[in-house]
């Protein structure tokens, strides 16, 4: 990249103008691609393929950069990085985005049929699919776009369809009639885990159930009258004498009129409701399972659409649940079949995305076999034990480690899993029946007579093809075995079962290998009130829009440094100030060393950088900074290996920030301004050295003004970038230990007058006399002292007398003088330090009052009470301190 002449570099750093010439920079010369190398040890990432329905969220630059983050430290330091991306076709998300689309342009799915549907759902894509992976672009991360994957790509879709038919030819894939999650507004059955409870208001109906050949009646309890229409039996508790004499007895079901058993099973809850309950096993998980111990009719009564069927009486056929459950509540009051109706608050069960009540609706799907025969994951040839000894052996490693403990519980009573889903978008079930002979036919290719064969209608669970990403979107059985088992996953906790465990039992059935080592979940982004972000809220910032307001630098920065391992973000977009001023502070440094230099275009000679002169002409300060540099270089990698990102982002800030631009630009100064040409040349090729070793460390955070500061601080190649220079190494032999301890010392004298200097209104533009009392200070650190702290004299000796007038600054092992006579007016300060501590006094008076009285400590909110005590304790050392400088001023 040709040098830019440093009189042209801004004075304000602008990401328009830096970011998007970058990113094509590093596409142009393939930084980021990755290829087959012996000679490296490769470092693979496999991206969570996001939807082609998605817009990039918070949660995606959240997930995205810490991805980032991994694989740019790992790219230089020497691994062959290697980030696949890639998108999912997201079968239930897209079909009901491209069937609006059609609706709304009066096409209907059915009408059409299912290959030009296809043909819409392809168009779609190929205009909406890619938008989400233009704007991850965006945002700077560093994937392998070469090897962009989508989940229907042609060799994907043959991965996904071979592993069904292994797994059926083994016995593990079976089809069967089994109580589903039915989504009615997708009309398609859904796993547990796509289902969302909400806790919801509504109520206990108590309905009367005449007892055949008495007067009595048995009253049973629900929340879903609808579902009366299928009850093929009532079940009340072996052992409630209540019921003892109706056991064996019928029940006249009303509406419905037909006679059904009341029986005894153990499962029924003397507690709930009158101890008697509605069986319906078509429509209720527990109720099927009665259903299938006691032999009772199995009664569908619904349509796919949750409509009734043909199943209950003509005048109720054809409606809505909702709307039938009203019928039939009005029928029972109109019966005097009304026992009671209760207010009642329970856990509904929605589709996570038809967002309507899903329905327990007995289906025929295909299902996968989760554990060993007998249904207990103890061993033996299942898909669930392997994945179960992965993370409890350590061999994968969950961050945070507690999530180690739901995974283990949730896959040791695990069930099998519903992999059909009635939808047409997705990797179409590979079975085709016979037409005559109704004979199964099951392979990756049709049969060869297909005219006499009918292919299954379903396509497989989005998750049942995402399942194998890990090792599907390696393009040869070579690039596996070097690339595979991946190295780290980084994920959303609430998909640790749909995909996680699901990942873990792919890699270990398919490769006989763990797919990933580590596990990093990431935290949830909340605004900040703690509310999850979401569009209905309207609390969700567009985060494009944070791009161009504040730059993707500053949005990086700023997502890491507020999220902590395992703890929500609360983030709002002025947040990203932190970032802003971030840049803006290690570009004003950049900026300065920059204009120090030799300038050829702009005829300006200024400081001539030599490298040999890098170890010579050390002072102090040089050799403190080289320690501390080498010391935030072991907290880095040691954080880094620990997946403390938010440690880690907190260090370098640190380092570049406190160290290296409050202190060691400004001290340096001296130095660059001087006479002596070599020093010069020793202080500015060290200062460019070490700045460059930080922008490094901070590169993959921030990587844009990285980019563009690392090319202007030497002359660079065509091609050359920072993302793929060598990172810094750490030096124990460089931590000067005495040098800290040194520079602590002379930082806390500066800090001191400097706070002297604010607390007594003493204006920037004057100078200040100091006289330390101490044995401590060195003549070569006096020059630095009086140069960051804006002193014209001082005076060290360790017997020295506080002077009258003066304000004094105890330290550890030092005391500092500022004599005041001449700088202020000190009968004017007397009475402002006077008039602050009354007002202060007031207030402190007011909040003593408030604390002292039980009723308000005991009522209000904790936090509200924790804040006025922190109040409390400020103002009463703020009160103290004004006391003992007018205790100096008299």
């Amino acid at each position: 990249m040709s040098a830019k002449s440093f009189s042209e570099i801004p004075k304000a750093y602008d990401p328009a103008q830096v970011e998007d010439k970058w990113y094509k920079y590093w596409l142009d010369n393939e930084i980021f691609h990755s290829e087959i190398d012996e000679t490296k040890k490769p470092y693979t990432i496999a991206i969570p393929p996001p939807n082609i329905t998605g817009m990039l969220t918070m949660g995606h630059v959240l997930n995205n950069t810490l991805q980032d983050i991994f694989i740019r430290t790992k790219r230089m330091q020497g691994y062959n990085a290697c980030w696949v991306p890639g998108t999912d076709h997201a079968s239930i998300a897209t079909e009901t985005k491209v069937t609006k689309f059609l609706d709304d342009k009066g096409i209907k799915k059915y009408e059409i049929g299912r290959d030009a549907f296809l043909e819409y759902c392809q168009e779609w894509r190929k205009e909406y699919g890619g938008i989400i992976i233009q704007q991850l672009k965006k945002l700077g991360v560093s994937c392998d776009w070469r090897r962009e994957v989508f989940t229907m790509d042609d060799q994907y879709y043959y991965e996904v369809i071979k592993a069904f038919v292994d797994l059926y030819k083994e016995g593990k894939i079976y089809r069967g009639y089994r109580m589903v999650n039915w989504d009615p507004a997708n009309k398609s059955a859904i796993s547990d885990e796509e289902v969302i409870y909400k806790t919801v208001n509504g109520k206990l109906w108590y309905f009367k159930y005449p007892v055949v050949g008495s007067d009595e009646y048995i009253v049973v309890a629900t929340t879903r009258p609808e579902t009366m229409l299928g009850d093929t039996g009532v079940a009340v508790n072996p052992n409630d004498d209540r019921y003892k004499h109706l056991i064996g007895k019928k029940v006249k079901l009303p509406i419905a009129e037909r006679e059904i058993p009341i029986f005894a099973d153990e499962y029924v809850d003397m507690e709930f409701g009158t101890g008697a309950v509605k069986v319906t096993p078509a429509h209720d998980v527990n109720d099927y399972n009665m259903g299938m111990r006691h032999k009772l009719e199995f009664i569908n009564i619904f349509n796919d659409a949750a409509t009734t069927n043909s199943n209950v009486p003509k005048w109720l056929r054809g409606q809505d649940r909702f709307e039938v459950r009203k019928k039939v509540i009005a029928k029972f009051e109109e019966l005097g079949l009304m026992h009671k109706i209760e207010d009642y608050q329970n856990k509904v069960g929605y589709s996570e995305r038809g967002n309507v009540p899903i329905e327990p609706y007995l289906s025929e799907q295909w299902f996968m076999k989760m554990s060993a025969e007998g249904g207990s994951a103890s061993g033996g040839d299942d898909l669930v034990t392997p994945a179960i000894n992965a993370v409890k052996s350590g061999r994968i490693r969950f961050y945070p480690k507690h999530w180690e403990k739901t995974y283990s519980h949730w896959m040791e009573n695990i069930r099998d899993w519903c992999i059909s889903r009635q939808l047409w978008w997705g990797h179409r079930i590979p079975v085709w029946y016979n037409k005559q002979t109704n004979e199964i036919y099951c392979d990756v290719n049709p049969p060869q007579d297909t005219e006499n064969w009918t292919q299954d209608e379903d396509v497989l669970d989005t998750w049942a093809s995402s399942w194998l990403w890990a090792h599907a979107i390696f393009r040869t059985e070579e690039e596996r075995k070097y690339y595979y088992p991946t190295n780290t996953l980084v994920t959303a906790p609430d998909i640790i079962f749909f995909w996680v465990a699901r990942m873990i039992m792919a890699g270990m059935h398919f490769r006989k290998d763990i797919p990933f080592s580590d596990v990093y979940f990431t935290s949830i982004i909340r605004d900040v009130q703690g509310r999850k972000m979401s569009k209905s809220l309207g609390n969700s910032p567009n985060p494009l829009v944070v791009i161009k307001d504040y730059g993707a630098d500053a949005l990086r920065f700023t997502v890491i440094y507020l999220a902590p391992l395992g703890q929500d973000v609360l983030f709002s977009t002025d947040k990203c100030e932190l970032g802003r001023n971030f840049a803006n502070k290690i570009w004003n440094a950049g900026r300065f060393l920059l204009m120090n230099l030799p300038d050829r275009q702009a005829g300006r000679e200024n400081i001539q950088l030599d490298k040999s002169l890098l170890d010579k002409h050390k002072d102090f300060a040089d050799e403190w900074i080289i320690s501390r540099l080498n010391k935030t270089l072991i907290q880095f990698n040691k954080a880094m290996d620990e997946f403390e990102v938010n440690n880690t982002i907190k260090l370098v800030y640190s380092f570049i920030w406190n160290d290296y631009c409050d202190w060691y630009v400004e001290m340096i100064k001296n130095r660059l301004y001087g006479d002596n040409e070599e020093i010069k040349s020793a202080v500015l090729t060290r200062a460019i050295s070490i700045f460059e070793d930080a922008l490094k460390m901070l590169h993959p955070f921030m990587p844009f003004i990285t980019e563009e500061l690392w090319q202007l601080t030497n002359e660079r190649k065509e091609g050359e970038s920072i993302s793929t220079s060598v990172f810094p190494k750490a030096d124990e032999k460089m931590i000067n230990e005495s040098a800290e301890k040194e520079m602590d010392f002379v930082k806390d004298i500066i800090t001191a007058i400097r706070n002297i200097r604010g607390e007594m209104n003493i204006a920037p533009s004057k100078k200040v006399n100091a006289m330390i009392k101490s044995s401590s200070v060195k003549y070569y650190q006096i020059e630095y002292i009086k140069k960051l702290a804006k002193v014209e004299d001082i005076k060290v000796d360790s017997n020295i007398q506080k002077p009258k007038a003066s304000v004094s600054a105890v330290l550890s092992n030092c005391e500092i003088f500022i004599p005041l006579e001449g700088l202020i007016d000190l009968e004017v300060e007397r009475q402002r330090m006077q008039k602050e501590i009354t007002r202060l006094e007031g207030s402190l008076a007011g909040i003593e009052k408030k604390l002292s009285n039980e009723k308000f400590v005991a009522n209000a909110a904790a936090e509200v009470v924790e804040k006025e005590r922190a109040k409390q304790k400020d103002w009463q050392e703020n009160i103290g301190k004004l006391k003992e400088i007018l205790n100096n001023l008299n």
